[in-house]
């Protein structure tokens, strides 16, 4: 199962990358996120905190391009494995195009896939948030 989203946000790509990489301000800007523990760079295990549930995912980054990509991934083998990736891509205007997707794959999630909330919404969620703050935090830097 993949789910994806893209949104353009009338951005700089710095700024957009810098709420995706600081762990500590997922929480006042992101609604499908209720903390992250760890620093998001490459090579490291971070601890997610999500609404609603006492359940956490501890992905471990990859594939960090400052300002392009990254990767997250979380699973064991065939079993059970998640992989997010975030990609930005600068455009001539300023913006950013902001992509996330996230593939799901192994015997496990086979098995349980049916029991599984639609993610969709939430990514739109993501995605949403992450324009409104990143475009908020664009607009204070001009005044």
């Amino acid at each position: 199962m993949t789910c994806r989203v893209e949104v353009n946000i009338d951005a700089g790509a710095e700024s957009v990358w810098k709420l995706l990489v600081d762990a500590d301000g997922y929480p006042r800007w992101n609604s499908t996120v209720t903390g992250i523990d760890g620093d998001i760079r490459e090579g490291a295990r971070i601890k997610i905190h999500v609404p609603g549930t006492r359940q956490t995912f501890t992905p471990k980054v990859s594939g960090v391009v400052p300002c392009q990509r990254m990767l997250w991934m979380n699973g064991v083998g065939g079993v059970f494995k998640g992989v997010r990736r975030f990609k930005l891509q600068s455009r001539p205007d300023g913006s950013t195009d902001f992509e996330m997707e996230e593939r799901f794959s192994g015997l496990i999630f086979a098995l349980t896939r049916k029991m599984l909330p639609d993610f969709q919404p939430i990514f739109e969620a993501y995605a949403s948030d992450l324009k409104r703050e990143a475009q908020r935090l664009e607009r204070e830097k001009v005044t």
